[in-house]
């Protein structure tokens, strides 16, 4: 009878979880996809980046450092002829040092669309200038099974006042566990411009989180942009006075 009775309060359990996840809106569903990628205060890990040309490709390794919406520092580890360029956002301003002609660089928000380190990724994907969460209006439109994962399809179209870069963001989030696995980008003209796909789920820090993401432009054969994620930890103590100018030149 013991057996059964836990048997009977485990399946209670899911089905009281299954059901809250129903009741979710679609801000909530974002807001905990953005914390398990991001961690809930902060996150900070290893990534490397192929940048995949239909000629060429090239690699960047990087360690990056996020807290909250405010703060994100990158730094730049491999190749040898950049190592040692940071990336600092804090609060609405951004800076790039570059220590080979020892300048430091206020990135304007004009250059917010711009490939970062030329990939595809823009200024804003790696410095978090906008929130996904804040910047949009959200709806679920309807579901979908990614990669053998059921999903909640989600629409984001961004506020009036919002200054970013897409005209609407569809997202594939992963029902169990959160995780973002597919997004789509279009232009205010309702055109695709590029779709992120995630994949390599692994457990990092306790949590499942994808650990290889492609984004792929539309249209544009043999051109992409890889990020695998080497390690990751979340929600450790980082003080603000981490992300300062002071800090992009000797952090390591």
């Amino acid at each position: 009878m013991k057996v059964l009775r836990f048997l009977m309060l485990g399946i209670f359990l899911v089905l009281l979880q299954s059901v809250g996840a129903q009741d979710m809106t679609a801000k909530e569903i974002l807001q905990q996809a953005e914390d398990q990628w991001q961690g809930e205060e902060s996150s900070q890990g290893d990534m490397t980046m192929k940048i995949i040309r239909a000629e060429w490709e090239r690699t960047i390794e990087m360690k990056m450092w996020i807290k909250g919406r405010l703060f994100s520092l990158t730094l730049i580890t491999a190749p040898a002829n950049e190592r040692g360029q940071t990336f600092l956002k804090r609060d609405d301003n951004m800076w790039h040092w570059m220590p080979s002609i020892n300048r430091m660089i206020k990135i304007p928000p004009s250059m917010m669309s711009q490939g970062w380190m030329g990939s595809d990724y823009t200024n804003n994907d790696i410095l978090k200038e906008s929130s996904i969460v804040v910047d949009y209006h959200h709806s679920i439109i309807g579901e979908e099974t990614i990669n053998d994962h059921n999903c909640w399809k989600l629409k984001l179209v961004p506020k009036e006042d919002a200054a970013v870069v897409w005209g609407k963001v569809i997202k594939y989030i992963d029902k169990q566990h959160f995780m973002q696995l597919k997004s789509e980008y279009y232009n205010e003209d309702d055109e695709l411009i590029r779709t992120e796909k995630a994949s390599d789920i692994e457990m990092m820090d306790g949590r499942k989180i994808p650990t290889k993401i492609e984004i792929i432009p539309q249209n544009e054969a043999g051109k992409k942009t890889v990020i695998m994620v080497d390690n990751m930890k979340f929600n450790k103590d980082i003080p603000d006075g981490f992300f300062s100018q002071q800090n992009m030149k000797r952090v390591k």
